[in-house]
């Protein structure tokens, strides 16, 4: 078989009947297969699959095992020479399946590919492509910087910009669509069980070119990438900014040392230190033109943050890695 594509669900059901969609409505001439493992979210996506994508296999996970664990396990079922990794809250754009597809086997040194991701509104996601996180670029990751100096070699974004025809070589491609020859996913060890949720992409991509291999991406491939359909549910919890940090400290850990990890630690503890007395100056302006809320979410979101590089939210660390390991 040429492809198996493999989708997590937790808590998005009705995307992946969109994802589902818009792979088989797109995606011509490759003999391929869709897996889609439910992380015990039971959500009606197994319904949809039986009586909407028969053809598409189904498996239920009894406990949510995590992004990297869940992906593993598809890969395990099934029988592509190349594996497309893809988040239930995509949608494929055109032939962009078929195009990744293509370079990837026609480039012997390629070990992954990704594709442009687009925001709902068709506006470029900037993360789709990243340099590996760095203390300095961690603590300089805005998105108005980003898109204000796009050329600027620091964010690693120039590519989505201007980019030509031609795959170009990156550090990182997202974990939202990502498309790896078989043997190499295998040789380099599977997604890295040590991260509960996010970092798992930039871990990967950090072993593929540690074993000899180029991430490219492709300019010409398009999805559509939601964003944040299986978090949104725990927006009032602040999950994805805390767990993505806690996720980043380990990967600093495992590539760089505990003494830069901690350093990470320190920078995020003084960096939300800062934002929280910036939000809350400008709190009174705000409460003064009614838009408190705009400020409120942003002043929480930062609060967990200065609470996690203190050492408090323990459950961060506990999805992420085994006990005693620190």
């Amino acid at each position: 078989m040429d492809l198996s594509i493999i989708i997590v669900n937790w808590n998005s059901a009705d995307y992946v009947r969109k994802c589902l969609l818009s792979i088989y409505s797109q995606t011509k001439g490759l003999d391929f297969e869709v897996i889609v493992i439910d992380n015990a979210s039971h959500d009606r996506c197994e319904g949809i699959i039986r009586n909407e994508f028969p053809q598409t296999k189904f498996i239920q996970s009894k406990e949510n095992i995590g992004f990297a664990r869940a992906n593993n396990l598809g890969a395990q079922h099934s029988s592509g020479r190349n594996l497309l990794f893809l988040n239930p809250d995509t949608e494929i754009i055109g032939s962009a399946v078929n195009v990744m597809f293509s370079y990837l086997e026609s480039m012997p040194d390629a070990g992954a590919v990704g594709c442009k991701l687009l925001n709902s509104d068709l506006s470029i996601q900037t993360s789709c492509i990243q340099p590996f996180p760095t203390i300095l670029n961690q603590i300089l990751d805005v998105e108005y910087l980003k898109l204000r100096f796009p050329k600027f070699k620091f964010w690693g974004i120039k590519p989505l910009f201007f980019s030509n025809s031609k795959p170009e070589k990156v550090d990182v491609i997202s974990g939202a669509c990502i498309m790896v020859k078989r043997g190499i996913f295998e040789k380099v060890g599977l997604f890295s069980t040590d991260y509960f949720m996010y970092s798992e992409d930039v871990d990967l991509c950090y072993k593929i070119q540690n074993a000899g291999h180029k991430i490219y991406y492709i300019n010409e491939a398009e999805v559509v990438h939601h964003g944040g359909g299986s978090t949104r549910a725990k927006r009032e919890d602040y999950f994805a900014a805390v767990l993505m940090r806690e996720s980043i400290f380990r990967f600093i850990k495992k590539t760089r040392g505990r003494t830069n990890a901690l350093i990470y630690k320190l920078t995020m503890l003084t960096v939300s230190l800062g934002r929280l007395m910036l939000i809350a100056a400008l709190m009174p302006l705000a409460v003064l033109a009614g838009k408190y809320d705009a400020l409120a979410f942003p002043f929480n979101k930062w609060k967990k943050v200065l609470s996690w590089s203190m050492g408090f939210e323990r459950w961060a660390r506990e999805s992420t890695c085994n006990r005693g390991d620190f």
